[in-house]
């Protein structure tokens, strides 16, 4: 699940980390399974009760305020449980569902797709008379090496679908039900139908062009795997330049106005040394009590984006507490990073070629060759698998990057006290775990937890304390 309550019809307009835009959605843990926000009306101040009496709220030492009466911490661990949950049997739940599709559902399912096709194909014959409307389906005969095309398009279609339909009770408790329940989502039941049907035409079209473009490789080239990873190390930085208007498909954006914090903003990145184009604020509040920020884009077209939640319930001192931690991000060092992705990613891909020739020996799921596109679950089954093992070292990872951007965001704000304050509204508004079980933390937080953060920020404002 995503850290935003809006969830995962949100998730093309919050994955940005890695091109320029980095969500403050993960400004909190837990990034994977993530609690989301407390009513507004409870998120602008910390807790008044007084005193180190843990029955009076959750604290870590006496010189940090407690974040949640009683009542308002059992509220936050009923909300957290059923996330918990899930990431305790997520894993179990996905390799099921993946074989259960490779085991049952990839030759009803390609039957279908192939009826389908022939279909389609012949009540358009009379079309293609119209030259104009012969010449794409030549075209891609030629990009796809022969006829076939159209049945491996709607086969990959009819898996993402099925993908959808098996989640989609999941996703619409997590994202609808229990946000509703805990006064956290603004959502109207058409509003969020609205936004799944956006999501899940985007993917479809995603899906089909990837679907079309590999297997189309595969059946050209022998390195077919080369040629996709460099393809597609490319698309991804040049995708990330198009990360400012992707959040545009769900939610409205305007300039923030000039005025002081404008100014504070101009000045923070101008000491950061950083070059953007543009502050807007972004209206989630029509879906979302959460409060969120994030840098989206690359280069010439790096946006800052603040919430108007995040507008509506911050102090400019905090807001630029925000900003300095996402600026931390931008500096971060990235490029041995990007060398090990795209050698992992290469590496990735040509095992699934040794895969996939295996399978074409043994004819797994019906296939009658190498670059069948019944196999798609297959691969789609691997890259779980390597994701599963992985996710654990990215986690940490990301846990370990959040303290770097803590701490230049501290240096370079030198205001420990308003990224204290930050971080209690924030921990109040979205209605995180303050002290999470730890094997939540291990595999289910990408940042650190609150305690450990508010614990550096007061280590901190002792050491800077008379500079």
């Amino acid at each position: 699940m995503p850290a935003r309550a809006a969830a995962s019809r949100r998730a093309e307009a919050d994955a940005h980390r890695e091109g320029g835009g980095i969500p403050v959605s993960d400004l909190m843990p837990p990034g994977g399974i993530g609690p989301g926000p407390m009513r507004a009306s409870e998120g602008c101040a910390a807790s008044s009760v007084p005193g180190d009496d843990p029955r009076a709220g959750w604290y870590r030492s006496p010189h940090l305020e407690p974040i949640f009466t009683p009542e308002e911490l059992a509220q936050v661990h009923a909300y957290a449980r059923p996330h918990y949950i899930w990431l305790a049997i997520r894993d179990v739940v996905s390799l099921l569902v993946f074989l259960g599709i490779l085991r049952f559902g990839v030759r009803p399912m390609y039957r279908l797709a192939d009826r389908a096709a022939g279909w389609i194909n012949a009540r358009a014959e009379r079309m293609r008379r119209v030259p104009v409307v012969r010449a794409l389906p030549a075209a891609l005969d030629r990009l796809w090496g022969g006829a076939g095309w159209g049945a491996a398009l709607l086969f990959s279609v009819l898996y993402l679908l099925l993908l959808e339909l098996i989640y989609l009770p999941r996703d619409i408790y997590f994202t609808y039900f229990l946000e509703h329940a805990f006064g956290m989502s603004n959502d109207t039941p058409g509003e969020y139908a609205v936004d799944e049907l956006k999501s899940l035409a985007l993917q479809i079209v995603a899906n089909s062009f990837l679907a079309f473009g590999m297997y189309g490789l595969m059946r050209r080239l022998k390195a077919w795997w080369l040629v996709l990873g460099v393809v597609a190390g490319s698309a991804l930085l040049f995708s990330a330049m198009l990360d400012p208007w992707r959040g545009q498909i769900y939610f409205e954006q305007h300039s923030l106005p000039a005025g002081p914090l404008r100014e504070r903003i101009d000045r923070l990145m101008a000491k950061a040394h950083i070059e953007y184009g543009d502050v807007v604020v972004e209206k989630t509040s029509r879906v979302s009590k959460s409060v969120n920020a994030y840098f989206a884009g690359q280069g010439p077209t790096r946006t800052i984006v603040l919430t108007d939640t995040l507008m509506e319930n911050f102090t400019p001192d905090e807001i630029a507490a925000v900003v300095a931690h996402e600026a931390g991000h931008i500096h971060e060092p990235r490029t041995l990073r990007r060398i090990l992705s795209a050698v992992g990613l290469l590496a990735f891909l040509f095992g699934v070629d040794r895969v996939l020739r295996l399978a074409a020996r043994r004819q797994w799921f019906g296939a009658s060759g190498f670059a069948d596109i019944r196999t798609l679950p297959l691969i789609g089954l691997l890259l779980w698998a390597v994701i599963t093992v992985g996710h654990p070292f990215s986690i940490a990872d990301s846990r370990a990057r959040e303290r770097a951007a803590d701490a230049w965001a501290l240096e370079l704000t030198r205001d420990p006290d308003a990224f204290r304050r930050m971080l209690v509204k924030a921990t109040r508004i979205n209605k995180f775990d303050p002290d999470p079980p730890k094997w939540v933390e291990v595999l289910g937080f990408n940042h650190p937890t609150i305690r450990e953060r508010l614990d550096f920020v007061a280590a901190f404002a002792e050491k800077t304390r008379g500079e």
